[in-house]
């Protein structure tokens, strides 16, 4: 277990509790979660504790919304996915701690900047059904889960510009994020990412994922998405920034 302060640890459990809100109401608050993890924890061994939490979330969201997945849409993105985690695996293992909170906090500020790329975009020249645009998106989002458990703005910005209602968008999220964070699993233990401590540290805190699990349903379909993705950019840049510098 890590040796934490009393801050520190409202820190940990309030991420815990967003990673849950994400995997089953608003996705964006796990792009927080993660920053706040690394800012938290030292950054390396961040991603492997998280990991398991993740899969925790992964579960849950699966038995909640697992009839609306897309099925081909997953199959026409895993093979780019793997890839992606493939690269990112390379990159860890050869990055130091200094470097790898910078390049968790340059994927933050590219997933803004692709947010709001998008957004502009408009639908009718949405990249959601273009082959090419599905195969750099599952590259994107293995490296970026791979090196930051931080696929998900990624997977939402591809999601959203191929036309996914909100029930299809969240069980083809929570299948996705199941089969991919359980891939990286043996990728994570090679690379000493995931030990008996963090299992230890993962059992230990679940509950705060389950919290925020329970909490994401109940406001899925009450939520001000418009204020709360304001928030959630805000605070996604500020952790960003942080990061860098």
């Amino acid at each position: 277990m890590p040796s934490l302060d009393l801050a520190q640890w409202a820190v940990v459990i309030f991420s815990l509790i967003l990673v849950g809100v994400a995997k089953t109401g608003v996705s964006g608050t796990g792009t927080v979660a993660v920053a706040l993890f690394a800012l938290v924890l030292p950054t390396k061994s961040s991603t492997g504790m998280l990991l398991p939490l993740l899969l925790v979330g992964d579960v849950v969201a699966v038995v909640s919304y697992r009839r609306h997945a897309d099925w081909p849409k997953l199959l026409r993105l895993f093979p780019w996915l793997a890839v992606g985690v493939v690269a990112g695996a390379v990159v860890v293992r050869w990055v130091d701690d200094t470097q790898m909170r910078r390049i968790i906090g340059a994927i933050l500020l590219a997933f803004i900047a692709i947010h709001f790329w998008n957004r502009r975009r408009g639908p009718e020249a949405s990249l959601g059904h273009n082959r090419t645009a599905a195969a750099l998106a599952g590259i994107l989002a293995g490296f970026a889960t791979m090196t930051a458990n931080a696929a998900g703005p990624i997977m939402a910005v591809y999601f959203l510009a191929t036309g996914l209602p909100m029930l299809g968008f969240l069980g083809t999220s929570a299948w996705l994020f199941l089969l991919l964070n359980a891939f990286k699993v043996p990728f994570s233990v090679a690379l000493g990412l995931i030990t008996p401590a963090t299992l230890a540290f993962a059992a230990a805190t679940a509950p705060a994922v389950l919290v925020g699990a329970a909490a994401g349903r109940a406001i899925i379909r009450r939520i001000d998405r418009t204020w709360f993705e304001r928030v959630t950019l805000a605070l996604t840049f500020l952790a960003a920034v942080r990061l860098m510098f």
